[in-house]
């Protein structure tokens, strides 16, 4: 009878999404106020409110602190975690694999060679400037799924969603051992290419928020409009095609959607891991499978995540920053390895 309570309580969509958005909102104001500076949190509200309304005084050391320096990093962050989660709740869905993310398919793999490629060869695209790295990141990751799919269909034109999965894992290793070549022929710039691969959000600004939101919005649109789809597709192609689904089509659709998230967030943040993979798996054992749900779920509980990973990243051996990589790996690991463990147990037990 205590099950059945404590399962329908969990089951209440509305709870779901007002705790989701609790913890996204402490995460929010936790990163901009905890810092070098600490901003009180009736500040933090005072500024908003000064900004959105007009309204009270606003001290300007705080708002240079928050508007230049807190509040993008946090945006930044969050808009990250969010992606890499929603793109990881599309693709286990879709590969019915628990251990499926963004980085199955060797996206991330392909947009951290276009880093790497302009780090290491200095490339500027006129007129663009500082933003070649995110162009070429997210570059580079299209021209990736476009040989994964292509390569997938040369051996088996159903597209199968184990022969999807081995053709990414075969790229990915193999563009893992072209960014490893070219870290060891790096001279000066392997500390900065190492960096940028271990992950982060630092010194980002404005500018790489512009960069990210538009794929953000195009890409998650796309995979909440297909939720049913993922529903369908997740009980197998062949029953999604009794029902009425255009699996080959809907594969594609979500693929893509799910590469523009990776290779947006890889581009502006460079290679966080078990965001996609832990976020979307602790999401659908709380509030179940159901893609309608377990999509913006991910988004808020992805998003609130990676600004509490990121704060714990610039604070835990302050004034030293480790890499938020770094961090999303030591947390996501273990959680991971609990939630397989217990997924073990019940097969057991069952």
């Amino acid at each position: 009878m205590q099950r059945l309570s404590i399962q329908k309580f969990l089951n209440n969509k509305f709870l779901a999404f007002f705790l989701a958005s609790i913890f996204l909102i402490i995460a929010v104001l936790l990163g901009i106020s905890i810092g070098t500076v600490y901003v009180p949190i009736e500040t933090i509200i005072q500024i908003i409110f000064a900004k959105l309304f007009g309204v009270g005084s606003i001290d300007p050391m705080y708002d240079s602190i928050i508007m230049n320096i807190r509040l993008p990093r946090v945006i930044l962050a969050g808009l990250v975690g969010a992606a890499l989660a929603i793109a990881g709740a599309a693709f286990q869905g879709l590969l019915r694999n628990p251990l499926a993310d963004p980085y199955t398919l060797g996206v991330s793999s392909g947009a951290s060679v276009g880093a790497v490629l302009t780090l290491f060869f200095h490339l500027s695209i006129p007129f663009v400037g500082m933003f070649t790295l995110p162009l070429l990141s997210i570059l580079f990751s299209f021209v990736t799924i476009f040989f994964v799919l292509a390569f997938a269909r040369k051996i088996e034109r159903s597209m199968k969603v184990e022969t999807i999965i081995l053709t990414g894992i075969i790229f990915s290793s193999f563009l893992g051992a072209v960014i490893s070549l070219m870290i060891a022929l790096t001279g000066d710039e392997l500390r900065q290419i190492i960096g940028w691969l271990l992950g982060s959000v630092s010194m980002r600004g404005w500018d790489y928020i512009k960069i990210i939101l538009p794929f953000f919005i195009i890409g998650s649109a796309i995979l909440i409009f297909n939720a049913k789809e993922l529903n369908a597709m997740s009980f197998g192609e062949e029953r999604a095609q009794h029902l009425g689904v255009n699996v080959q089509k809907r594969k594609l659709i979500i693929l893509s959607a799910g590469s523009i998230l990776t290779g947006a967030a890889v581009a502006v943040s460079g290679t966080i891991g078990f965001v996609g993979l832990v976020i979307p798996h602790l999401s659908r054992i709380l509030w179940g499978p159901d893609h309608r749900y377990l999509l913006p779920l991910s988004i808020l509980i992805g998003s609130g995540f990676l600004i509490l990973a990121d704060l714990l990243s610039r604070t835990i051996i302050s004034p030293t920053e480790l890499p938020i990589g770094v961090i999303t790996a030591l947390i996501g690991a273990p959680v991971f390895a609990i939630i397989l463990l217990q997924r073990k147990r019940k097969e057991r037990s069952g």
